[in-house]
């Protein structure tokens, strides 16, 4: 009897017999499965419904994000020309000045909400936060422009920290967590009896192409990072997956917690530089249509809602669009209100992420269906194919066999 005899080979073997690598394979998986060393998910991710995290991880397409920027592009600039038809002054010395500044301090806060958007942590509080930030640089900015903004820088700091050791540690969502927060916010700008008057004198339009040069360049440099693999994995570590209940770990505590303390210093800034370049008192108001407005600009800009996606211009564009709609709104003498323009910005975005979500993901992503479905020419397939290799196969006859010769027992 010769050892590669057809009765006592498993079903398999034909193909692995010319192939010495693919045995070795072979070998190596019945070793761990006889030594019960591999767990049962990663031998047999089909049965689970997992899906590996390579394939969930893919690489993004860009292409719906570069496709999208590009007609954001073209908005901004049919809408600087309308504009410009209208004032022909208003894309010049001083004016640009004003609506540089105006785009920086917008800027801002969509910078912080597409940040704790990527991040799954979203921070409903950037338009309070912008609004104390600016009632506490008019109140104190006589005092010198440091006295005035560091401590709102502080605050907000520790405004940030503390909601994200809450999400954190509670394990909530940070909608909600945030939402808590702006609530407080709210109730120290309404303490004031009625609007505040700007105390100081610094005028930031002195300085209005590096404050919006600053501002484009840290959105364009954030959206490439945020596009390299391992960077959008670790920001992305804090979003809801699977059971909501469990816990993410240290990994993903500590992008949240960064992103919620960052995104609430950048809406620092924007309060800043809202009220310096105001024309009139600061109102105590909610703030909220700044943070509809924040988040709307993010979604329109390619953020996912769900997190993680992004593009590269995308912010750049859609602030610039928006800053110069602001400015044409007011000539024309619309009266838009701001509310209605973040309502509208959040529907628009909306749909920007089903676009992003349906478009943009992964090539090599798949549905557990398209796992367990059956490959191109495999009619016999079964998704839990690896457990039979180890099932004894009912051996073919043959008619080659050495005792039905003219030397077998029925000769």
């Amino acid at each position: 009897m010769a050892y590669d005899d057809t009765t006592f080979r498993r079903p398999g073997d034909e193909t692995t017999q010319s192939d010495p690598a693919a045995y070795r394979r072979r070998v190596q998986y019945d070793d761990d499965t006889a030594g019960n060393t591999l767990d049962q998910s990663l031998r047999n991710p089909v049965t689970t419904g997992a899906i590996p995290a390579a394939e969930e991880d893919g690489r993004d397409r860009l292409g719906i994000h570069l496709s999208w920027e590009v007609m954001l592009l073209v908005v901004a600039a049919v809408i600087g020309f309308l504009l410009q038809r209208e004032d022909s002054a208003a894309l010049q010395r001083p004016a640009l000045d004003a609506l540089l500044v105006t785009g920086a301090a917008i800027g801002l806060l969509t910078l912080g909400a597409g940040l704790t958007l990527r991040a799954g942590v979203p921070n409903l509080a950037l338009g309070p936060i912008a609004l104390a930030a600016a009632m506490q640089y008019a109140e104190n900015s006589d005092k010198g422009l440091a006295q005035a903004i560091v401590p709102a820088m502080i605050i907000a700091a520790a405004g940030g920290l503390a909601a994200g050791v809450v999400v954190t540690v509670l394990h909530v969502p940070a909608w909600a967590a945030t939402l808590a927060a702006s609530f407080a916010v709210i109730v120290y700008i309404q303490l004031r009896p009625g609007p505040v008057e700007v105390q100081g004198d610094w005028d930031p339009t002195s300085q209005a192409f590096l404050l919006f040069g600053g501002v484009a360049l840290l959105a364009v440099l954030g959206a490439g990072l945020g596009a390299i693999g391992p960077v959008r994995r670790f920001l992305g570590r804090g979003r809801p997956t699977g059971d909501p209940a469990r816990r993410r770990g240290v990994a993903a505590a500590v992008p949240a917690i960064l992103t919620l303390l960052f995104s609430s210093l950048f809406a620092t800034g924007a309060g800043v530089l809202i009220a310096a370049g105001a024309d009139g008192p600061i109102a105590p108001e909610t703030g909220f249509e700044w943070t509809g407005i924040a988040f709307g600009l993010a979604l329109l800009a390619g953020t996912s809602a769900y997190g993680r996606r992004g593009g590269i211009f995308g912010t750049l564009f859609a602030v610039t669009a928006l800053t110069l709609f602001l400015r044409y709104q007011t000539l024309r003498d619309l009266d838009i209100a701001l509310f209605a323009i973040a309502g509208a910005l959040c529907l628009a975005g909306l749909v920007v992420t089903r676009f992003v979500e349906s478009y943009g993901s992964p090539y090599s992503a798949r549905t557990p269906e398209e796992w367990n479905a059956a490959p191109s020419g495999a009619a016999n397939w079964s998704p839990t194919l690896p457990e039979t290799w180890n099932t004894p196969a009912t051996p073919a006859p043959r008619s080659d066999r050495w005792d039905d010769g003219p030397w077998g027992a029925n000769r």
